[in-house]
Parts: C-alpha cells; sequence; structure tokens
C-alpha cells in the first residue's frame, strides 16, 4: 500500500491511501525519520519506508498542471 503524508502535527502523521483515499493516523515513531508533509510512504512487511521516486514523481506532475492552469 502506497500513502501520502499529508498532514504532521503533535507527533501524529495523518497519511492517506493513494488509491482509496482513505486517512489514518500514525504516531510519527513509526515512520522514517526523514518524512515531511507530501513524502510518499510505501507499507511493507509491516513497516514504513519512503518512496523518493515516487514522491518526485508526484511532485513534478502536481507542478506540470499547476504550469497548465497558470497559461
Amino acid at each position: 500500500m502506497k500513502y501520502a503524508v499529508d498532514k504532521i502535527e503533535n507527533n501524529i502523521a495523518l497519511l492517506e491511501d493513494i488509491n482509496t483515499k482513505e486517512k489514518k493516523e500514525i504516531n510519527i515513531s513509526l515512520l522514517p525519520t526523514s518524512i515531511k508533509e507530501g513524502s510518499i510512504l510505501l507499507f511493507k512487511d509491516n513497516q514504513y519506508y519512503k518512496e523518493e521516486s515516487e514522491e518526485e514523481l508526484r511532485r513534478k506532475r502536481i507542478m506540470e498542471k499547476f504550469n497548465k492552469l497558470k497559461k
């Protein structure tokens, strides 16, 4: 399962499932230390891993959409 970090507040990260859009709260102690809002996480074998390549692609698509709107 892949999640996007929607928000981090008071040691709790709000994660959104990329496919189903369901949201859940997770204590940040269970997540990689380098996460921030917008990070993409993969949940595998009961552990979360940061997906930097997926995060970069997602940010690029968002910027392309934003630039199209500006035209």
